[in-house]
């Protein structure tokens, strides 16, 4: 059989500059239409200058906000954010994994697994505000309401990430301890769990991530966090303190992310 030349092989593979062709005129067709729903207007010269208000607030913050250990200061109400999103990813975590257990149809009967995948899209159809809002009708405006909230957010994505993780689960080892004789708890306990901790930790660190900067929204609208003072601070035009609670807010989320991505990553490579 004669050999092709790597050019002749070239020249014989399908060509397919069509078909990435008319990806790309439907993308640009979309970005297009959705440039319709943009509207541009020249920026006012309030607008300026409270844009200049605000870069000098967080260049200048109000140092004694910043560091008041107080109720009513900084890195009280970071500590207090922090605490939201702990509680919302646990309590999340918590109702995910029995959830996601019974949504894998690799597991669980396929009537059964699709009843539960079908409730936990209902859960994430729902914005976080949304939730927020409601919970603040309930319990009143609290940070018991931003950890209900952040819960219930948790238990639709981590249930879903949870649920892909098991279908991609070794069935041969389930299959083994199957012909054991193993119970349905026996066969996770000791044929799934060890194979999905370390994918679950990384997720549940992932969704932390997550419900610390929802944490932050959510306190805009009165379920407790860093962002109620911040919208009274704007409301206020105290930019100051603005720059006091931006500058705080990023060194948390940024001293979390590196943290939880050495986590992560020392869980992937074991």
């Amino acid at each position: 059989m004669e050999k092709l030349s790597v050019q002749e092989q070239l020249k014989k593979a399908p060509q397919r500059w069509w078909y990435y062709l008319i990806i790309a005129v439907i993308v640009l067709g979309i970005f297009l239409w959705s440039m319709t729903a943009l509207q541009f207007s020249p920026l006012s010269a309030r607008g300026t200058a409270i844009a200049l208000n605000i870069f000098k607030g967080i260049f200048h913050p109000d140092l004694s906000f910043l560091f008041d250990i107080s109720s009513q200061g900084v890195l009280y109400m970071l500590v207090q954010t922090i605490a939201i999103a702990v509680l919302g990813t646990l309590i999340g975590a918590l109702i995910a994994v029995p959830l996601s257990f019974l949504s894998a149809p690799n597991i669980m009967p396929r009537p059964i697994a699709y009843a539960i995948r079908f409730i936990i899209m209902v859960i994430r159809t729902v914005p976080p505000f949304v939730y927020g809002l409601m919970f603040i009708r309930v319990v009143g405006p609290s940070p018991s309401a931003g950890v209900l909230t952040l819960a219930l957010m948790s238990i639709g994505m981590v249930c879903k990430l949870f649920t892909e993780t098991i279908e991609d689960l070794d069935t041969g080892i389930l299959e083994s301890l199957d012909a054991v004789g193993c119970t349905l708890f026996q066969k996770i306990r000791f044929g799934i769990i060890p194979q999905l901790s370390a994918d679950f930790y990384s997720i549940l660190l992932y969704r932390f991530d997550m419900n610390l900067r929802d944490a932050s929204i959510l306190g805009l609208v009165g379920a407790g966090g860093i962002g109620a003072p911040l919208i009274f601070a704007m409301n206020a035009y105290q930019w100051s303190q603005v720059g006091s609670i931006l500058i705080g807010l990023f060194v948390l989320i940024l001293a979390v992310e590196s943290i939880s991505s050495r986590i992560r990553n020392r869980l992937m490579k074991g």
